[in-house]
């Protein structure tokens, strides 16, 4: 990678690490395993035109990234694109939206008061994906109750615009025969993975298989007092050719299930 994206992916890490650092363990798990590549990483944000999956996308499309697919999430309601940069081992980027306009009058409500905070520099700026929360100190009850509609929109109103995952591209792990190998070696060294659609989502017939890790426990501070919630997870992806090439793409359904790693109903 040249500089630029050293530093880019670089800080992205840092803060995300914070978030997760059960990632920080297994990355040096791994590191004596075979080539540690991310395949990936993943943003949450808003359909304000304002904060938008485009705007997040600026920062890498200045970075040489295309964007390669478009993606619906029927039962979460969600829009999501997928990024690519010429160099197959730069990370590719995903980049989900709330379809804020399908939830109630009152989760757009705390949205749209969340979204006004933002500081004006902010709007429609190719940072704005280094800035984690840019609006006041949460309320643990609101967080409940945005919980109760989406478990996506309740994550986003904590922690803002940062990398929720990154994603080891176990391919290039050669001592390990696959992702279920992978994933029993990561259970045996006592780490909680996400069940929900089996272990595995995907399988070859598709051309990508994916797990991950449920998201570390967080001690957030709310406006109530301090409480332990979901943080951001580390995934893992093996992906198959696709005739001649590997496949690249993503897989809605499976994608689907990825997200609920922060869920907390999964903690309760």
């Amino acid at each position: 990678m040249t500089t630029d994206e050293n530093q880019t992916f670089g800080r992205l890490w840092e803060h995300y690490i914070t978030l997760c650092p059960s990632a920080l363990k297994i990355h040096d798990l791994l590191q004596s395993k075979g080539d540690l590549i991310n395949d990936h990483i993943a943003f949450r944000t808003l359909d304000d035109e304002r904060i938008n999956s485009h705007v997040l996308a600026a920062h890498f499309e200045e970075m040489g990234y295309s964007k390669k697919g478009d993606y619906h999430f029927e039962e979460k309601k969600l829009e999501a694109i997928h990024l690519e940069h010429p160099d197959p081992l730069v990370p590719k980027v995903s980049i989900s939206e709330l379809l804020s306009s399908e939830f109630s009058k009152e989760l757009q409500s705390v949205l749209k008061a969340m979204v006004e905070e933002i500081p004006g520099k902010w709007y429609g700026n190719k940072d704005l994906i280094f800035q984690g929360r840019l609006w006041d100190v949460p309320s643990y009850t609101v967080y409940e109750q945005l919980r109760a509609e989406s478990e996506y929109a309740a994550w986003f109103y904590v922690y803002g615009f940062c990398a929720n995952h990154f994603t080891v591209y176990v391919n290039y792990l050669k001592a390990f025969e696959g992702l279920a190998d992978l994933n029993d070696f990561l259970v045996s060294k006592g780490f909680s993975m996400n069940s929900s659609g089996g272990i595995i989502k995907g399988n070859p017939a598709v051309f990508l298989e994916q797990s991950s890790i449920l998201a570390d426990s967080i001690k957030v501070d709310f406006k109530e007092g301090t409480y332990t919630i979901p943080g951001c997870y580390y995934e893992f992806a093996y992906r198959y050719k696709q005739g001649d090439k590997v496949f690249n793409g993503f897989v809605t359904q499976s994608a689907d299930k990825i997200f609920e790693s922060t869920d907390k109903k999964d903690r309760e």
